[in-house]
């Protein structure tokens, strides 16, 4: 690989890519094959069709693909699954649900998650999140007998927004990095942007789609606890809440030790910040919640460690599908990054001569479109654009907004190459169609609206 040269056009790549979406489409829609089979097939096409070489392309490119996003996201899963479900099976999770809803009222139970998300996801990272914040959601939306869409678009969607937009996340941080502007602006500017664009995009949109799209709660990450099966004396809210601290406060520690390398006001090699940052790791530091979840809630109340053990071994059947499909959607974009179709279409973007502004935000967008994860497109675009951003002149505060517009491009039109696309769609039981009308459309608005606020600042400041 390291000596091959992409010889197709761009417009043959772009050609092939757009045949590989529908061959997506056609194959799980109309034909029902599973996912796994599919992205795997269409991985395996793409590469040939866009000459990789043939001795390269199972073991460099599909296998390292698949185990690269694996590596990333099966720890997170199995260990976020399993705190779940411990959290679930305590009566934790309805405890959280019950003190949700006495709190914020019933008819503002999805608000109110949305904003524990919110707070949430400002250390986390979005899948871990996700998985250790969508049993409360399940049980609140079981506890108030309605369909989970609601519920779960206003909680995956302020997770999303935080990891997109926010620092300490990698991509602002990246994108920062490139254009020269500073941590503290992309702060102050991004937070109100990121507050307003989840109040559209997620809660509301979650709202409107609740009205025509039903999803039932699902069983998949909770392992289907009702509320007949709670114990007789279940957690405590202020308990639940403690141990999902645990890994917030850890991975905040992790993160705010990186940027302050990053600012040089400590040094990366002292022992004492990499024991730190090695307990601040995102599966470190989940694996210290889920040890800290069956002592508290397991064996302090009582539960033997047989049925403890049987407890945790139950969280992880279900979410194997999910893992195993996600690779599968890392394996794909992984195919479309090796063969020069995400380069190709960022080229074509960047050669249109538009402002830019804008043009930060659709050469993110046309490089999450080709690849599929955010945080590649926005590295990647914040690269490709930042010999353009330094000749514009801008502002300290310009800079921060021309940041938040490049991050609203990489997460719009999220489809079958994003690996979250195939997690928010596996966890929350619905098929690709309903995912397309739902997790599609939510990081659709994110963009627009994450643009239109970082092009408004951008006039103002």
């Amino acid at each position: 690989m390291e000596n091959w040269t992409q010889t197709l056009s761009a417009q043959s790549l772009l050609g092939i890519a757009a045949a590989a979406i529908v061959l997506i489409l056609v194959l799980i829609v109309k034909f029902r094959l599973h996912a796994l089979l599919t992205l795997v097939l269409v991985s395996l096409l793409t590469a040939v069709a866009t000459g990789l070489p043939m001795n390269s392309i199972v073991n460099d490119v599909l296998v390292k693909n698949f185990g690269g996003t694996l590596g990333g996201v099966a720890l997170l899963v199995g260990l976020g699954a399993m705190l779940g479900r411990l959290v679930e099976t305590s009566g934790g999770a309805q405890s959280l649900a019950d003190a949700l809803i006495r709190v914020f009222g019933e008819k503002r139970a999805p608000f109110a998650l949305g904003v524990a998300s919110l707070i949430f996801g400002f250390p986390i990272f979005f899948d871990a999140g996700l998985v250790v914040m969508l049993p409360i959601v399940f049980a609140t939306a079981r506890r108030m007998k309605q369909d989970v869409l609601p519920y779960a678009m206003a909680s995956i969607g302020a997770f999303s927004v935080m990891h997109v937009f926010l620092p300490p996340h990698p991509g602002p941080i990246a994108a920062s990095e490139f254009y020269g502007a500073g941590i503290g602006q992309v702060l102050l500017i991004g937070l109100p942007i990121t507050l307003i664009t989840w109040y559209f995009s997620g809660f509301l949109l979650g709202k409107v789609l609740g009205r025509t799209i039903h999803v039932p709660v699902p069983d998949l990450l909770s392992g289907g606890a009702q509320d007949d099966d709670l114990p007789k004396q279940p957690a405590g809210a202020a308990t639940v809440v403690g141990i999902m601290l645990i890994p917030m406060v850890l991975i905040f520690l992790n993160t705010g030790l990186s940027t302050l390398i990053s600012q040089k006001a400590v040094a990366a090699d002292e022992t004492w910040v990499q024991v730190l940052r090695m307990l601040g790791s995102t599966p470190v530091a989940l694996l210290i919640s889920v040890l800290a979840a069956l002592l508290i809630l397991g064996a302090k109340r009582g539960e033997k460690a047989g049925a403890l053990e049987k407890t945790i071994d139950g969280a992880l059947a279900p979410v194997c599908s999910v893992i195993l499909i996600t690779g599968a959607g890392g394996m794909f974009g992984g195919v479309l990054r090796a063969s020069g179709i995400g380069q190709a279409l960022a080229d074509s973007m960047a050669d249109l001569g538009i402002p830019v502004l804008l043009g930060c935000f659709l050469v993110a967008l046309a490089l999450r479109i080709a690849q599929g994860s955010a945080t590649v497109a926005l590295t990647t675009a914040a690269a490709l654009m930042a010999p353009a951003v330094a000749q514009a002149g801008f502002s300290d505060w310009q800079l921060a907004c021309v940041v938040l517009a490049t991050a609203a491009g990489s997460v719009g039109c999220s489809h079958f190459n994003d690996s979250g696309f195939w997690l928010v769609g596996r966890l929350l039981d619905m098929d690709v169609p309903t995912t397309l009308k739902t997790w599609t459309i939510n990081q659709t608005l994110i963009a627009l609206i994450g643009f239109a606020l970082s092009a408004l600042m951008f006039a103002i400041v």
